[in-house]
């Protein structure tokens, strides 16, 4: 099948709507405004697209999507931060079920306003981690040894444990 038949769109297409909950979250994660969230849902389409032709089967098509639209999002970051853009702690992150149980629900945007004052490669950890995905496929999916993961992930919940205690107690609570 050659890069620019219309069967390659079409799988691509197909793909890009089987998971677009992936790349919506990465854009969400990774943005700082509503506008550039929608530029880069589109950056990573188009990154995706460009790399299509060299995807090998040799891992699941949610694996390689992951690692390229983590590099785009942090690459999008870099960008922005010689722009001195701040990124907004009062969005959401990921799609999430109602909550109803109002603590419950502070409680949660305290911890992914944490998340994004990660660094950008713990937050790509991290989300993959939340996401569900094995220390293997996150070590795939970043480059990482599933050794160094297993650190990192570690080091990351420490690291938001801390922060969030430390939001607490500045808090009065």
């Amino acid at each position: 099948m050659s890069y620019n038949s219309g069967e390659t769109k079409i799988r691509f297409i197909e793909i890009i709507r089987e998971n677009d909950g992936l790349i919506y979250k990465v854009s969400k994660m990774y943005s700082n405004s509503f506008e550039d969230e929608q530029d880069l849902f589109q950056d990573i389409v188009y990154q995706l697209w460009k790399s299509f032709s060299s995807f090998r089967n040799e891992s699941k098509i949610t694996t390689w999507m992951y690692r390229i639209a983590l590099n785009t999002g942090i690459h999008y970051l870099d960008k922005g931060k010689k722009k001195a853009h701040k990124v907004s702690l009062d969005e959401t992150l990921l799609n999430r079920p109602e909550i109803i149980d109002e603590s419950k629900q502070d409680q949660y945007d305290m911890m992914f306003a944490q998340i994004k004052r990660l660094n950008d490669i713990e937050r790509g950890i991290i989300f993959l981690y939340l996401e569900g995905k094995a220390h293997d496929e996150i070590a795939m999916i970043t480059g990482f040894t599933i050794t160094n993961i297993g650190t990192r992930i570690g080091r990351i919940k420490q690291k938001l444990i801390s922060q969030i205690n430390l939001n607490k107690a500045g808090n009065g609570i």
